[in-house]
């Protein structure tokens, strides 16, 4: 790193990032090409902004103009406000590897902010919205196993159905939940969205995905809450099928 290019107040954060973790494996190459450049001294808005794909560009979040909606602001900008951290670096890389449901996202939020403007309390769109882009995850599985999921059915969905998880993909995608996996801990849960089980790679699923957002039916709450340490293959863990058991991790269906 050069004298005169300090290192950004990020990197500590992101140094802590385990790249072998199973649920990274679609982020690993841009996310580690990032590291490296805030690690040479880059910011980093302008070490995403270096990588492709995202249909925004990444600026200092002191760019965001005072009182001013961050959602319009990307609406009417094509500016992502990007502060130093981990947070902001996880969405960074979901604007890259998923930027046509990202920009339906946002397309929604301003539309959300055009009719009923900032208001303290948000709404049920704009709630589902945000939790959509913090805490969302796809799950292209066979039927069994979203039954089992929906019914809160655990054991079955975990242990007996455990066979099927090879043909299953879960594929995370909120910015929050990827930034706390960083630190895994038993409870931490994901909001799994549907996916089409044909669907075959990423850039499928991000045309798929934008294409089937609407306020209608975020609003509906279309999620099914699943703790993703659960996964098989995802924790060594739950190897032992009594990881399972803990009810206040894996609650059933009220």
């Amino acid at each position: 790193m050069a004298a005169d290019a300090p290192a950004s107040a990020c990197l500590p954060a992101l140094e802590a990032v385990d790249w072998g973790r199973p649920w990274l494996d679609r982020w690993r190459g841009p996310g580690q090409r990032v590291k490296q450049s805030v690690a040479a001294g880059t910011s980093l808005p302008e070490a995403l902004n270096r990588e492709h794909g995202a249909t925004v560009r990444f600026v200092p979040q002191g760019d965001l103009p005072q009182g001013e909606a961050y959602e319009r602001y990307i609406f009417n900008s094509g500016n992502c406000p990007t502060r130093e951290g981990l947070h902001d670096f996880f969405n960074g890389l979901c604007w890259m590897r998923f930027p046509q449901t990202k920009q339906r996202l946002n397309q929604l939020q301003a539309a959300e902010i055009a009719v009923a403007g900032v208001a303290p309390l948000r709404g049920p769109v704009r709630d589902a919205l945000t939790v959509f882009d913090e805490n969302a995850a796809f799950l292209l599985a066979p039927q069994p196993l979203w039954d089992a999921l929906i019914a809160h059915d655990w054991r079955r969905l975990f242990v007996d159905l455990r066979p099927l998880w090879k043909e299953a993909q879960l594929v995370l995608f909120g910015h929050a939940l990827l930034e706390k996996l960083v630190h895994p801990r038993k409870p931490i849960t994901a909001h799994v969205y549907l996916a089409q089980p044909a669907i075959r790679s990423i850039a499928e699923l991000d045309a798929w995905m934008a294409d089937d957002l609407s306020a209608a039916r975020l609003a509906s709450k279309p999620f099914s809450p699943l703790p993703v340490l659960g996964v098989p293959g995802w924790w060594p863990e739950n190897e032992d099928f009594s990881f399972y058991d803990d009810a206040k991790v894996f609650r059933p269906r009220r």
